[in-house]
Order: C-alpha cells, then structure tokens, then sequence
C-alpha cells in the first residue's frame, strides 16, 4: 500500500480554476480559426480569474481556522484566501485592459501566460513550507519573464525582459540559499516545523533569515532591490506592468509576512529591524527618486518603490494591528496601481509611443472619464481624503506607532508630504495645459474609445473610492485573515 497525502481539492480550486483556463486557453489558441482566438482565450482568462476570486471567498467563508494540506505543503487559511480574492479581481480587470492592446501575434498565447502567473501567485500565497514557497515563487515569475518581453518587436520590452529575467533569477538563488541555510540550520521546511526547532541564534538560521527576507524583497520591489523596477515597468507592455505592479506585489507582501511571522517568531528582534531598515530606505529613495521621472511608468515605478516601504512599515509592527493595516492597504493601492498604469496604456494607445508628462496635457479634457480617474488615482497614492489611500495610511502609522515605532511614523509622514508635489503635477498637466499647445499629435488621429479598458478603469475608480466609505468591512476581512497568522 502506497501512502498518498490527502489533496483538498476545495482548498486547491482557485489555483485549478487558473490553470484550467490557461490550458484551454492556450489549446484555443491553436485550435479555434484565428479571429476567434482573441475573443475566446481573453473571455476564457477573465472567466478563470473570476472563479479564483469567488473560489478564494467560498474558501474565506469557509475556513474557521488554518489547516495543512497535501502532505503539509501547502495551508487553508484565511490570510491565503484574501489573497486569493485580490488576486483575482486584479486579473480580471487587467484582461479588460488587455483587450485593445495592439499585438500583432500569440494573442491567446497571451491570456493563456497571465492566467498561469495568476495560478502561480494564488498558489504561492498558500505556501506553508520552503519547497512549495519557492516552487510558487518561480511559478509565476517565469510566466513572467516571458509576459514582459511579449513585444517582441520593440526592443525595450525585449531589454526589459532580459533585465528582470538576469535580476529575477538572482533575487531567487538568493532566496534559494537562504532557504537551504535555514534547513541546514534547522532540518526543517515547515514554517511552523522551523520555528518549533528551536535553531535560536544559530548564525546559519540568522544568515539565512537574511536572505530569505533579501529575495522576497526582489520581488516587492523594496529598496535597495529595487534596481529592476523601473526599466521593466517601463519596457513592459503596459497591461503587464499593471498586472505586475498590484498582483505581484499583494502575492509577495502576505508570503512575507507569513513566512516571518510563521517561521522566524523568536527572531522578531531582528527582522523587525532589517524590514524598519527597508521600509525607511525605500520611503526616501522611492520619494526622492520620482521627482527626477519624465515618463509616467518610471515615476508611477519609483512611487511603487515608496508604496513598498509604507507596506514594509506594517509589516516591521510585528503586530496583528500591523497584518491588519498591510492586508487593508493593499486593497486600495491594487485598484489604484491597476486604473494609473490602464490609463497610461489607453494614452499610449493613443499617442503610439511611451508616455511622457508632457504627452498628458489635456487628457483631462479631451478624455474626461480618464483623466478624472487618474486624478482620482494620484489622490489616492497620496493618501487624500475620500479615498481608501488615506485610512491605508492611517491604519499603517497607527499600528506603526503602537509597536514603538514612532521615526518610522514621523518618516511616512514626511514622505506622504514630499509625495504630494509629484502626484499633484500630474494633475497639474491632466488639466493646466491642452495637447494641442504642446504639439502632442495621436498617431492616426483620434482613435476609437476602449470600452473593456474604461468599464476597467471605473472599476479601479469604484475600489479607491469605495474603500473610503466601506473602510470598516475591508477592515473587518483584514482582521480574520490577520488571525490565522500566529502573532
């Protein structure tokens, strides 16, 4: 008789779900005659992210307390299922910013790659030991890696992909050498097997705390591991970029506050420092650094670099009050992220080139739903009243100053007021300046509008907004998932 784990397939759904629709996708876009392989294979990835999302909330009803699953490889918790739900939603508006996106060939291949990174990334956010948290990790990095040089014939996205494939693959050996320190150290992958070892200050278990947190920090584009951002952000296809800059970010933000919290309890002491340490290096420099941005992907890039570190500022609380501020937080900023770069893509569309922000004088008046949104949009990173931004901020410092971190507080604040000036002169050129005064010419003159990418647009418009009003809800999610962690 052979042993078999028992594989809880409810637990799995939203992860099945993904991969179903990017198999099928990608058989559709061989099999199907070719003016259909567009419609089909982006209903087909819309359709799977959907049933991830309402899959990840029948798993959040569900589930009263974590359970392991799959030989202990994977957990079914709450904190995984809100995941999951973010995730998904995020998808499935990108699909509709997708959807006009000039290509010229593998168009279904297309839906078929961000289905299966959505499927690597609800995955990764159930990980409950090292071989499943890195095999997620490379899950959807390398559906990645091949998303941001899908253009092939523009030779930016092709130098962007090599860039974050060279950068992505050395963040990841790190994370892998950590990985191993800490099993050499403890005889463990477990997280909670890990902590229960009892490795103390063991210098192996310490140095490959180290670079766990350093590899994880790759890929939520902390500084200084920044490095990649704001060449890919900029070289990808903006849909990408979009997917990227909320989905890649919720996914790896829980799993390292998971693994931290879960694996490293009686290292509190250091890795709240080190991650204060990155949250402070990346408000500053991702602050400092936008003022210098022309092109509107660099500075939303560098301003994903700063988000990074007011996440970090949860994360260091160590708290439960801190778990709870992270998962609010990153509801908002996903819809922001997601409507900013939707904007920039239906801009680019437009103009036939990257976008500057002299290419956004009189967006706000010739595109009123648009520029209102990214107005909207730059408010919310602000952290402006009548958005979620603001209570994303609040709820940050709160727990920030709760957990005796006041600099960090005092620091937030400070970047929150040198934020202002680069978010409010994107405003500035939505509406003090017209593109006929600057000469900004669309490329065939006035193109069609997108419907998917503006029904999109107000989507992320409804999230921001509605975030502020119904804070408490969000709020009361963020606290039953926080719980499964063990604070």
């Amino acid at each position: 008789m052979i042993d078999t784990p028992k594989v809880d397939w409810f637990a799995l759904g939203p992860t099945l779900a993904l991969l179903g629709a990017s198999g099928v996708a990608l058989l559709a876009s061989v099999l199907v005659p070719a003016w259909m392989r567009k419609g089909v294979a982006a209903g087909l990835a819309f359709l799977g992210f959907a049933l991830a999302a309402i899959l990840g909330g029948a798993v959040f009803a569900e589930t009263a307390s974590p359970e392991t699953t799959i030989a202990g490889s994977m957990v079914q918790d709450r904190l995984g299922a809100f995941a999951q739900v973010v995730v998904g939603a995020i998808g499935a508006i990108v699909v509709l910013v997708s959807w006009a996106e000039p290509r010229r060939s593998h168009r279904g291949e297309y839906y078929a790659l961000l289905a299966a990174a959505g499927a690597g990334m609800v995955f990764f956010v159930t990980a409950s030991n090292l071989m499943t948290l890195f095999l997620g990790l490379e899950w959807f990095s390398l559906c990645l890696y091949v998303l941001v040089a899908y253009d092939t014939h523009r030779a930016r996205s092709l130098e962007a992909g090599l860039k974050y494939l060279i950068v992505g693959g050395f963040g990841s050996a790190i994370l892998l050498f950590g990985s191993a320190l800490v099993y050499g150290a403890t005889g463990e992958l477990g997280f909670a097997e890990i902590a229960a070892a009892g490795a103390g200050s063991d210098p192996f278990l310490v140095a490959g705390l180290a670079m766990v947190l350093g590899g994880l920090a790759f890929k939520v584009s902390a500084a200084p591991f920044h490095m990649w951002t704001p060449d890919v952000y900029q070289g990808s296809p903006s849909s990408v970029t979009s997917f990227m800059s909320a989905a890649t970010k919720v996914a790896a933000m829980l799993v390292l506050l998971r693994v931290l919290t879960t694996a490293f309890p009686e290292e509190r002491e250091i890795w709240t420092v080190a991650v204060a340490v990155l949250a402070a290096v990346s408000l500053v420099w991702g602050n400092l650094a936008a003022f210098a941005q022309r092109d509107v992907k660099r500075l939303l890039a560098f301003s994903s670099v700063s988000h990074a570190g007011f996440m970090l500022v949860a994360v260091a609380a160590g708290t439960e009050a801190g778990a709870e501020a992270l998962l609010y937080y990153l509801v908002p900023y996903a819809a922001m992220s997601v409507g900013a770069f939707a904007v920039v893509a239906a801009r680019e569309r437009e103009l036939g080139r990257d976008v500057s922000l002299e290419d956004l004088a009189g967006l706000g008046w010739e595109r009123p739903l648009l520029g209102l949104s990214l107005w909207v949009f730059m408010l919310g990173f602000a952290g402006f009243p009548l958005t979620g931004g603001m209570f994303g901020k609040l709820f940050v410092f709160t727990a920030a100053y709760e957990a005796g971190d006041w600099w960090l507080v005092v620091l937030g604040v400070l970047a929150t007021a040198v934020s202002i000036a680069y978010y409010l002169n994107v405003v500035r050129w939505l509406y003090m300046r017209t593109g006929a005064d600057l000469g900004v010419a669309l490329a065939g003159g006035s193109p069609p509008r997108d419907a998917a990418l503006e029904v999109a647009v107000a989507l992320t418009v409804l999230v921001t907004v509605g975030s502020f009003f119904a804070a408490q809800p969000i709020l009361d999610a963020a606290a039953d998932a926080a719980r499964s962690l063990p604070f």
